[in-house]
């Protein structure tokens, strides 16, 4: 059903999220969960700024606080972070893990905005299976992206051949992994579908509303990472980390209790149309 011209933004904005796909691994792989989560929390503030640049967004006094809100809580944890570091890793490889976490929230706050335009500009309806549409050209674009940087990175010895990747990478990286060889295959999988589902859910919610609303549930995901990553990874939760949530959810609250108390207008009574003589 797609269009030339929204197939090729589809592109785009699959490599894009291939992209920051990469950076965000890289960051994380360097931050402790809480603090990495709490980091991407300011791409709210990316999707706000792109969103008014890109598809004129409009804000109301509690869009703004909200964005206001959940961005400060983002600085105040990057202030306080010098305790929080991973054992054994250096001062450089902590910063540019930060630095590449921080970029993978503007890469992404940009591409949810990107998408929005692309609905606007692809000249045709949009429809649920035109979103499931999209959602499977970015989804293969971006593993394009990262299947090139396997191979940049000699991972893929054989690339045509794929029960060698399997067996020899793969394989490899389960046997490595220190959960166990089960585990990994197990952590993969769903790994895989709860991010597709998180994707179309993203840009399903720009098809219903507006990328910015999209950032907003994004960065609802803020508290539910911090309160498993204490309870399952032990990660130790500072003060600055509790500032950090409640203004997160502060803002969350904010945002739909603008929404509630000014919901958009609705045309309770049409003008009748003229009935054929």
């Amino acid at each position: 059903m797609m269009k030339p011209r929204l197939f090729v933004a589809s592109a785009v904005v699959g490599l894009l999220t291939g992209l920051d796909d990469y950076i965000y691994a890289f960051g994380v792989a360097r931050l402790p969960v809480s603090t990495s989560a709490l980091i991407i929390a300011s791409q709210l503030a990316f999707t706000a700024a792109f969103a008014f640049l890109l598809v004129r967004q409009k804000f109301t006094p509690y869009s703004v606080n909200a964005v206001v809100l959940m961005t400060i809580g983002a600085v105040v944890l990057g202030l306080h972070t010098s305790g929080d570091r991973p054992a054994g890793e250096s001062t450089k490889q902590y910063v540019l893990g930060f630095l590449m976490t921080v970029g993978a929230a503007a890469l992404y706050g940009f591409i949810l905005p990107l998408v929005e335009l692309s609905y606007k500009k692809g000249k045709q309806r949009i429809s649920y299976t035109l979103v499931m549409e999209m959602q499977f050209v970015i989804g293969f674009f971006a593993t394009l992206f990262c299947v090139v940087g396997m191979i940049i990175n000699n991972d893929f010895k054989v690339l045509l051949i794929l029960f060698w990747i399997i067996v020899q990478v793969i394989g490899r990286e389960a046997r490595e992994f220190g959960l166990g060889e089960s585990k990994y295959y197990v952590v993969v999988v769903f790994s895989a579908i709860l991010w597709q589902a998180f994707f179309l859910g993203a840009i399903g919610v720009i098809f219903c509303a507006s990328s910015l609303l999209s950032g907003i549930l994004i960065a609802l995901l803020l508290p539910i990472t911090e309160v498993l990553a204490v309870v399952f990874y032990k990660e130790s939760f500072k003060a600055e980390k509790g500032v950090s949530l409640v203004l997160s959810l502060w803002g969350f609250a904010s945002y739909f209790y603008g929404e509630f108390k000014h919901p958009p207008q609705i045309d309770t009574n049409p003008t009748p149309t003229p009935s054929n003589p």
